[in-house]
């Protein structure tokens, strides 16, 4: 499966062992990750102001790029969502023709869907995957 994690997602992973660290950790490896440089890069300023860039994010950060498959992810031709941050998670999405988006943002997943990729909460992945529904 093709899918893409928000932000919220690996950062849950990284502060928590919960939910979301056993998705970026164990779940994802069988899938293929797609990742932008934009959502990176938004990823890297996101840890580096919540964990003041400390080495052992920024190793976790290469390790997440090097498990990704990168795409370029040419903005939408209208905005979707009231951030952008939204819109760059759809742009990568459609880019590297995602099957699932996963997200804990309540904007994103409000549509449950858009352009026919599936966009659903870190719970519902984990049932996803357990289930096949």
């Amino acid at each position: 499966m093709r899918l893409v994690l928000g932000t919220n997602i690996v950062i849950a992973a990284l502060v928590a062992n919960g939910l979301c660290c056993d998705i970026v950790r164990k779940r994802v490896s069988t899938h293929t990750l797609i990742l932008s440089q934009q959502l990176l890069g938004e990823l890297g300023e996101k840890l580096a102001g919540k964990f003041h860039g400390q080495p052992n994010h920024l190793a976790f950060l290469t390790a997440y790029r090097d498990a990704a498959e990168f795409v370029i992810a040419p903005p939408l031709t209208a905005p979707v969502c009231r951030d952008p941050d939204d819109d760059l998670i759809l742009a990568t999405a459609l880019a590297g023709n995602a099957e699932i988006i996963v997200t804990g943002d309540a904007d994103l997943l409000t549509p449950k869907s858009f352009q026919g990729i599936k966009i659903v909460s870190p719970r519902q992945f984990v049932t996803l995957l357990d289930t096949g529904r």
